[in-house]
């Protein structure tokens, strides 16, 4: 069955698909000798597809890892500025992984891998319906009623944020212990949220994305989801 380019190259696990729209877009693609112009081009799979003249990874079965990310690391491939990333960090013997979308530098937790771009691209829309969860050290006073508004969702410096449910674990002062729990992952969004209710971030750990927790993993610590589980969980949204 066809399926578009960038699709079957993410299922092959060598990026992600929005990458591979942009490899295309480079002209870094060629099937069958010739180079691929539009990302909206169609293969079957049987054809002699290379990038940058060698042949994608063999397709295997998809798979799926929880990474306690630790603070300090970078959530991509390559930096510019050489410091230190996920992919460099992860222990000998993983397989190319994908991140399910990003922690960034100052955050921790779970961090979701797999070998299938196609499966992280699906995983991470908002439409899924998969909350994430926080749990988050603040500093500042704590005005409740902000707080319980959030839940209606809010525009922060003119962009807008879904409903962010905020619960408050333990307070002493002006620290405080939230658990935060949203249904979307937009770039810096809890602590920018806290921020507008003249809260300041000083730890954040994702707990859980979905039905995967975070649980008993320790600092750079990976872990694989058996198979059964993630048919399980995944079986009735996603094709693997």
């Amino acid at each position: 069955m066809a399926e578009r380019i960038a699709k079957f190259m993410a299922r092959s696990g060598v990026c992600s698909r929005r990458d591979a729209e942009e490899l295309i877009r480079q002209k870094r693609v060629t099937v069958n000798g010739e180079i691929v112009e539009t990302p909206a081009f169609n293969v079957e799979g049987t054809e002699k597809i290379l990038l940058d003249g060698e042949k994608l990874p063999q397709m295997d079965d998809t798979r799926l890892w929880l990474y306690y990310k630790p603070v300090g690391l970078l959530t991509t491939h390559k930096d510019t500025q050489d410091r230190q990333t996920v992919f460099a960090n992860l222990p000998a013997g993983m397989p190319r992984v994908i991140s399910v979308g990003r922690l960034d530098l100052n955050s921790e937790g779970l961090l979701l891998l797999t070998n299938n771009g196609e499966l992280s691209r699906k995983l991470e829309l908002p439409e899924n319906g998969w909350s994430r969860r926080y749990k988050v050290k603040v500093h500042g006073f704590l005005d409740k009623k902000k707080l319980a508004a959030l839940s209606q969702g809010t525009t922060v410096d003119g962009i807008n944020y879904g409903p962010v449910k905020v619960e408050i674990e333990t307070e002493k002062g002006t620290n405080a212990w939230l658990i935060v729990t949203l249904n979307e992952g937009k770039n810096r969004e809890i602590r920018k949220l806290m921020k507008s209710v003249g809260l300041d971030v000083a730890r954040l750990i994702r707990l859980s994305y979905g039905p995967f927790q975070l649980g008993s993993l320790k600092k750079g610590e990976v872990r694989e989801v058996h198979q059964k589980v993630l048919r399980e969980q995944l079986g009735s949204k996603f094709k693997l």
